[in-house]
């Protein structure tokens, strides 16, 4: 039986729910949250669509000892009235988000649960970091989807300057969920190219910088214009979720423990069965390698107050 888990029913949240319920990823779901009477409207609505799928999943609400036997665990919620004031810096939800953690932290504990937790909350690194610690997992158990959503706008944007499908585009956007993210333009390619070698062979004469900048603010792109986001970032938590439940092995940009900088953040990690198998050792060039120092050391002295 494949049983899920959700803390925080927003619009995140829901849209998780919604996926699993619809792709009848999940037997079983979990719906929890602080407004009981939306988990309980959820729940109805969710189950409303069932006699309509070809699958069938059981909802139950407001129970974290149901999450006893749950193999992932998202954590979706948030407060995103706090990001309308503040040009979409995910640090403004942190006072909020880390008061959640402080709440549901001992919950989950004391719940039983042992599967994967994946986090969407922000900020989304530290979070991460601080969720793990404060519920006792190991740093295996506890990812956040990070720059895997970074990533996927860097393959819209790049894929559309060739006119090509955006899965046509890998490499990385890595560092912090966050200002202080990054492209790896050395790990980007198109096609099988490198993509400085394909622009070049295309007559494509790119401002890398302006590129940069608009995989940065995609996020606030969507939610200046419909008030949050939801579709990329729930497809992404699906997609570690069914790399856990399916042991998939999958290598993709996720925010992980790294050792080096003794910090969550954005990096190249195999996603499996036990969450982060390992964390994918990929050498940058000097200037990329300083970029990712520096993401580090902004997560790690917000992480520092928690």
């Amino acid at each position: 039986m494949r049983k899920f888990g959700i803390i925080g029913v927003g619009h995140v949240g829901v849209t998780v729910a919604y996926t699993l319920v619809t792709k009848g990823i999940a037997d079983e779901l979990v719906l929890i949250d602080s407004n009981e009477k939306k988990a309980v409207a959820e729940q109805l609505d969710l189950e409303d669509c069932q006699a309509r799928l070809d699958t069938t999943t059981k909802i139950k609400v407001q129970d974290y000892s149901e999450l006893s036997d749950a193999d992932v665990l998202f954590v979706t919620a948030g407060n995103v009235a706090s990001l309308q004031h503040h040009d979409g810096n995910r640090w403004a939800e942190f006072e909020y988000t880390r008061e959640i953690v402080k709440n549901i932290a001992p919950k989950i504990a004391d719940s039983g649960f042992n599967g994967v937790l994946v986090d969407t909350m922000n900020p989304c690194d530290a979070i991460a970091h601080y969720l793990q610690r404060e519920a006792g997992f190991t740093t295996a158990q506890c990812m956040a989807t990070g720059t895997f959503l970074d990533t996927a706008r860097m393959q819209r944007v790049v894929a559309e300057q060739f006119d090509t499908n955006y899965k046509n585009v890998t490499g990385y956007v890595m560092g912090e969920h966050g200002a202080s993210q990054f492209v790896a333009w050395s790990t980007v390619k198109v096609n099988g190219h490198p993509l400085m070698e394909y622009a070049k062979a295309n007559g494509k004469d790119f401002d890398y910088d302006a590129l940069e900048e608009e995989i940065r603010m995609g996020g606030w792109a969507v939610f200046s214009g419909k008030g949050y986001t939801s579709f990329g970032i729930a497809t992404c938590a699906v997609k570690l979720a069914q790399s856990v439940i399916s042991d998939a092995q999958l290598e993709c940009p996720v925010s992980s423990y790294n050792e080096k900088y003794d910090t969550y953040i954005g990096q190249p990690a195999v996603v499996g069965k036990n969450g982060i198998e390992y964390v994918n050792q990929i050498e940058l060039p000097p200037d990329e390698e300083a970029k990712l120092k520096n993401s580090a050391d902004t997560i790690k002295e917000k992480f520092a107050t928690m």
